[in-house]
């Protein structure tokens, strides 16, 4: 039997029973914002929300990492984070900010279970999710890290979480 690479027309979606909202505090890179965009197609998100960012869908590095997926996924600009995020907690959506914090738990002890809407909450590159926002999460996960560093790329990071949250 051979091991062939499959094509794009032979791949199955596996269908997803959990929402997922993407919202983004102050993401800048084009390259990260384009990327983000691909793991939102990659791992079903249902609309990203980004604060803060300058969304320009012209930007060369956006396109090539997005690879098109700018162009068909769901996303919209928010004037005040806070209030967008508590306007999901209105609608039964449970938030995960992506942090390491003196409270967060390893992401894969968190029960995936508990809630069918989730906003994941991710942050700058350099600064991470604001305090505010950090404040009104319902749950604060982080990435186990081994290595010297304590951070990593947020478009990696975010396709770490989004992976475990869809496993």
């Amino acid at each position: 039997m051979d091991n062939n690479q499959l094509t794009h027309d032979q791949h199955i979606n596996k269908p997803v029973t959990t929402e997922i909202i993407l919202a983004c505090d102050h993401i800048k890179a084009p390259s990260n914002i384009g990327a983000i965009f691909r793991l939102a197609d990659a791992f079903q998100v249902s609309e990203i929300i980004f604060f803060g960012s300058e969304i320009d869908l012209t930007s060369h590095r956006l396109k090539k990492t997005a690879r098109n997926t700018q162009r068909f996924i769901r996303f919209r600009e928010s004037e005040n984070l806070k209030n967008t995020i508590q306007e999901l907690h209105d609608k039964s959506y449970t938030s995960i900010a992506l942090e390491i914090t003196s409270k967060s738990i390893p992401i894969q002890e968190f029960d995936t279970t508990i809630a069918n809407k989730l906003v994941l909450i991710i942050g700058h590159e350099n600064y991470g999710i604001s305090d505010t926002i950090l404040e009104i999460a319902h749950h604060t996960l982080h990435i186990p890290m081994y290595g010297d560093n304590s951070s990593m790329n947020v478009a990696q990071a975010t396709a770490i979480a989004l992976y475990a949250l869809r496993s």
